[in-house]
């Protein structure tokens, strides 16, 4: 099997999280610069088997795109040229950065650890990547 790779998009940063080739498993992998992603993806790709991207739909409470839903959007599309070969997937990424939050709080992390963004990106894009692994279960 291939990995799946889930990417909590931002503006500076973008939390990534995969699988295990076994898509069993999910964990936080890094945290890059927007600028860097594609460099970043590309180079991880060329190492392992990824065959789908999960990436977070920005949404408000309502539903209604929010001002980084056509940032994303854009985003998306360029991804899709990028890497032609791959499946590409949105997920409500709605109360991902509290869930994050909450997860790191009830794991014990420090509070100066927990102001790391970094971080609060990379646990975000692990909790997108399991709500897709949820939605898929085999």
């Amino acid at each position: 099997m291939a990995r799946v790779l889930a990417i909590d998009y931002g503006t500076k940063r973008v939390g990534i999280a995969v699988t295990d080739p076994d898509q069993i498993i999910s964990s936080g992998l890094t945290t890059v610069h927007s600028t860097e992603l594609i460099d970043f993806l590309q180079k991880y790709c060329a190492k392992e088997n990824v065959e789908t991207f999960v990436v977070g739909d920005p949404r408000k409470l309502n539903n209604e795109a929010t001002h980084l839903t056509k940032i994303v959007d854009e985003f998306v599309v360029s991804l899709g040229r990028k890497f032609p070969g791959k499946k590409i997937v949105r997920m409500d990424e709605r109360f991902t950065s509290k869930m994050a939050m909450q997860t790191l709080v009830m794991g014990g992390v420090k509070k100066k650890d927990r102001q790391r963004k970094e971080l609060l990106d990379e646990v975000s894009a692990t909790i997108i990547l399991q709500s897709y692994m949820q939605t898929i279960q085999r």
